[in-house]
């Protein structure tokens, strides 16, 4: 438990909300579970915890506003979904957080940002800005001009590793990426009754590498495998990450008190 009682002491967050945490499964946005979101952020913010949320979506609620029956195939369709599920998805949380009494910054990112050092650095700027304002930056890979982050293709290719890249730009000390499973299981449990959850990863190894499948969701991009890949990205820059379920969002409040919740892959 030494490693979980670290995670009390993490004074800048990153958490991540994936696409199966924000909508049911028609791809409507699940408003209660984002108020959740919204309440328990903004409490952590109440005890002088730094967090920056990092959200999926978009696209997936752009389709449904634009009434696709189903996921948008051509970039165009994808790149017209994520503008009009972006300005959706910063409205709704402005107004919830609003509600707690704070205030939202959207940063849209795309990865030739964060490959020019003056860029990145003015990003890191706005970043310390926000958070010194008491500001909850909301970060997502800019979807409607970034082509090669829709095609899955370019350095970030999901949210999870753009979280990743984000907590080690900002010097996060906790990672939080919550989806539709309890962790990081030895097997795919949704078709394994016999999988076991692992607690803790002090080491990214070629056979855990192994344990892991495909994207979890229809409207979603990230799986296991671009779980794995932020683990590696956080924990080679000293930043522990946390795989949890993000069913009740206010786990975080628990995984901040050091119980023994979802996975903690270890930072070196």
């Amino acid at each position: 438990m030494k490693y979980r009682d670290k995670v009390k002491t993490a004074k800048r967050i990153v958490i991540k909300v994936g696409t199966s945490t924000l909508t049911y499964e028609n791809g409507n946005l699940n408003l209660k579970r984002i108020e959740k979101i919204a309440q328990t952020i903004s409490d952590l913010v109440n005890n002088d915890k730094e967090v920056i949320l990092v959200t999926s979506g978009a696209v997936g609620v752009g389709k449904n506003k634009l009434n696709y029956s189903e996921k948008p195939k051509t970039p165009q369709e994808k790149q017209a979904c994520a503008s009009v599920g972006q300005v959706i998805l910063m409205n709704i949380y402005s107004k919830l957080f609003g509600e707690y009494g704070y205030s939202v910054g959207q940063i849209l990112l795309t990865k030739d940002v964060l490959e020019n050092e003056k860029r990145k650095l003015n990003v890191i700027n706005t970043f310390e800005t926000l958070l010194k304002n008491k500001i909850i930056p909301i970060v997502n890979e800019n979807d409607s001009v970034s082509i090669e982050e829709i095609e899955n293709i370019s350095r970030f290719g999901d949210n999870d590793n753009l979280a990743s890249v984000v907590s080690v730009i900002v010097g996060a000390d906790l990672l939080v990426i919550l989806s539709d499973i309890d962790g990081f299981y030895d097997k795919n449990p949704k078709i394994n009754f016999d999988a076991k959850l692992i607690s803790e990863v002090l080491e990214i190894t070629k056979e855990l590498e192994s344990f892991a499948g495909g994207s979890s969701t229809d409207l979603g991009t990230g799986g296991m495998q671009t779980k794995i890949q932020a683990g590696k990205i956080a924990t080679n820059n000293g930043c522990d990450m946390i795989l949890a379920n993000g069913e009740n969002p206010s786990i975080i409040l628990d995984i901040l008190d050091g119980k023994n919740i979802g996975t903690l892959f270890v930072s070196k």
